[in-house]
C-alpha cells in the first residue's frame, strides 16, 4: 500500500465517521467511494454489512470500475454502491469521491418539482447547480449507469428523484461538506413551507451572486471542505480515533 493510498483510507474513513456522526447514515445502505490515489480505474468502498460509525481504514473495500476486488478482503461491496459510483467515477475525472446518501430532509425536497430552492444561505451553494435523475428502483442495473452520467453532468450534486442525493469532490472533505450543507439548506426549506406563511425567493441575479461568491473567492475556486474538513479531523481524533486503525 502506497502512503497516498494509505492517507486516502484514512480520509474517506473519517468522511463515513462524520456521517454517522450528523445521523444522515441510512444503517448499512448508503455508500461513499473515493479514488485511490495514482490508480486510474480503482477506488475505496465501504464494506457492505458495517455501519457508517464501524468504518476503518482498514475496512474499506479496494475494487475497480468493473466491481472486482484489487485487495484482498473478507468483505464484499454492495452492488447499487457498485453500480452508482463506478459510473460516476469513470465518467468525472473530477469526482474523486462521490458520496450517496438519502436523509429525510433530502428525501422530501427530492420529490419537489424545484427540488432545492434558493431560500436561504445554505441553499445558495446549489443555485443551477443540481441535476436531477428520476427513480428507476433499486440501482441494480447496469444499463441506468448511462443515465446517471448523463443526468448528474458537470454539477456537484444531483438529487435523485424520491431517494436521496449525490454529491461529489475532489476530496471526501468537499463531497461531505456538499452534503452537509445541502442538509441544512432541505431541513430549512422544508420548515419554512410548514409554517404556512408566505415565502420570500431572492431574486435570481442575488442567487447567482452568492452562489458565485461561495464558489470564487479570489478567482481561485475553492469549493467546500478546504477550511472546514481539518477541524473535523481534529474532532474525531478526540473522539473517535480508531477510525484511523
Amino acid at each position: 500500500m502506497t502512503d497516498a493510498e494509505r492517507e486516502a483510507r484514512i480520509s474517506l474513513a473519517a468522511c463515513y465517521r462524520m456521517v454517522a456522526r450528523l445521523g444522515l447514515d441510512d444503517v448499512i445502505y448508503n455508500h461513499i467511494s473515493l479514488r485511490v490515489p495514482g490508480e486510474e480505474n480503482a477506488f475505496l468502498l465501504n464494506p457492505y454489512g458495517m455501519l457508517f460509525s464501524e468504518i476503518t481504514a482498514s475496512s474499506l473495500v479496494k475494487i475497480d470500475t468493473e466491481g472486482r476486488k484489487l485487495a484482498s478482503s473478507p468483505h464484499e461491496a454492495n452492488v447499487a454502491a457498485f453500480v452508482i459510483h463506478a459510473a460516476i467515477h469513470k465518467a468525472r475525472h473530477d469526482a474523486a469521491c462521490v458520496l450517496h446518501a438519502h436523509s429525510d430532509a433530502a428525501v422530501a425536497v427530492s420529490a419537489q418539482p424545484g427540488g432545492l430552492r434558493p431560500l436561504s444561505q445554505f441553499a445558495m451553494w446549489f443555485h443551477e447547480r443540481q441535476a436531477f435523475h428520476d427513480y428507476e428502483g433499486v440501482a441494480i442495473d447496469l444499463d441506468e449507469q448511462e443515465r446517471l452520467v448523463r443526468d448528474f453532468g458537470t454539477h456537484p450534486v444531483m438529487i435523485m428523484r424520491n431517494h436521496g442525493t449525490l454529491t461529489v469532490g475532489r476530496t471526501p472533505g468537499a463531497a461531505f461538506m456538499l452534503l452537509y450543507y445541502f442538509e441544512r439548506a432541505a431541513r430549512i426549506q422544508l420548515m419554512m413551507q410548514s409554517s404556512g406563511q408566505p415565502i420570500i425567493e431572492p431574486p435570481p441575479e442575488v442567487c447567482a451572486r452568492a452562489a458565485n461568491q461561495f464558489w470564487q473567492q479570489q478567482g481561485d475556486i475553492l469549493g467546500p471542505g478546504e477550511r472546514e474538513w481539518p477541524a473535523f479531523l481534529r474532532l474525531l481524533d478526540r473522539e473517535e480515533p480508531g477510525f484511523r486503525d
